[in-house]
C-alpha cells in the first residue's frame, strides 16, 4: 500500500489533471460549436475568454496539461524500462519540477493582460474591466 508515498500522489494527480483536460475539451467543443451560430455569437462567446477569472481558470488548465503530459512520460518510462520502478520517487519529483518550470513562463503571459501588460505586443493590450 502506498500510504502517502510519491506513487499514490502521482496516481491521484494524474487522474485529477486528466479530468481537468477533459473539462477543457468539453469547453473547447462548445466554443467551436458557437461558430455555427454566426460570427456575432462566436465573437461574444470568445470575449468570455478575456475575463480575469477565465484567465485564472486557464492557468489551472495549463498546469493540468503540463503535469498530465510529463507524468504520462514518467509512466511510459516505468512501464518500458525494467529498472524504472526503482526511480519512481525521483521521477515524480522531476515531473513536478518540470511542470512548475513550464508553468511559470506561461502563467506570466496568461495573467499579464489582467494588469494591462501584454508581453510581445505592448500597443495592443488594454487592462480588462
Amino acid at each position: 500500500m502506498y500510504r502517502g508515498q510519491s506513487g499514490m500522489w502521482s496516481w491521484l494527480f494524474h487522474r485529477i489533471t486528466g479530468l481537468g483536460v477533459l473539462f477543457f475539451l468539453l469547453i473547447h467543443i462548445v466554443d467551436i460549436t458557437l461558430a455555427g451560430f454566426g460570427p456575432t455569437v462566436y465573437d461574444d462567446g470568445i470575449k468570455i475568454f478575456s475575463l480575469g477569472i477565465v484567465r485564472v481558470l486557464s492557468l489551472a488548465l495549463i498546469a493540468s496539461v503540463l503535469y498530465h503530459a510529463c507524468n504520462g512520460l514518467r509512466i511510459l518510462i516505468i512501464d518500458f524500462w525494467p529498472a524504472g520502478h526503482k526511480y519512481q520517487r525521483q521521477m515524480f519529483f522531476a515531473v513536478v519540477a518540470l511542470s512548475i518550470a513550464g508553468f511559470i513562463p506561461m502563467a506570466f503571459f496568461v495573467v499579464a493582460p489582467i494588469f494591462g501588460r501584454c508581453p510581445g505586443a505592448p500597443n495592443t493590450c488594454a487592462p480588462f474591466i
